[in-house]
């Protein structure tokens, strides 16, 4: 199996979680508003939204391989931040092991930042396989 198409499975596999997770998001904001807050950051709703909003695009963009070295730093640094912010409690075992796999999912965005999308991607259509 070819380099480019092992990144495209990667991608897709990063990918589905935030878009799905982010479209689910717009049917239930006051919930992700209240989890928000619940963890004491300012203007919840906003942030929802922002979440929301930043999920779907960024993961659709990683699907099909759009600016993917931008969308990947962002979503690494987004799921250290998730993972410090929402699931950092040392004296939950499960809690540590969301935390866990948020580093290691930032951890495969990291790597696909430094690899870039393979050439079944638009950036390699639109010539913007710059290395890192």
């Amino acid at each position: 199996m070819s380099n480019s198409v092992i990144l495209l499975i990667g991608r897709i596999l990063l990918s589905v979680m935030f878009i799905m997770s982010g479209l689910s998001k717009f049917g239930g904001i006051e919930g992700t508003a209240g989890y928000i807050g619940s963890v004491g950051l300012p203007a919840a709703t906003a942030l929802a939204w922002l979440a929301a909003i930043f999920e779907t695009v960024a993961g659709i963009a990683i699907l099909v391989g759009f600016q993917t070295k931008i969308a990947a730093l962002l979503l690494a640094a987004f799921c250290v931040f998730a993972g410090y912010v929402f699931h950092f409690q040392p004296e939950d075992q499960m809690q540590m092991i969301s935390f866990m796999k948020n580093l290691t999912i930032a951890g495969g965005f990291l790597a696909l930042f430094v690899s870039g999308p393979g050439s079944l991607s638009v950036d390699a259509r639109t010539g913007k396989l710059a290395t890192a």
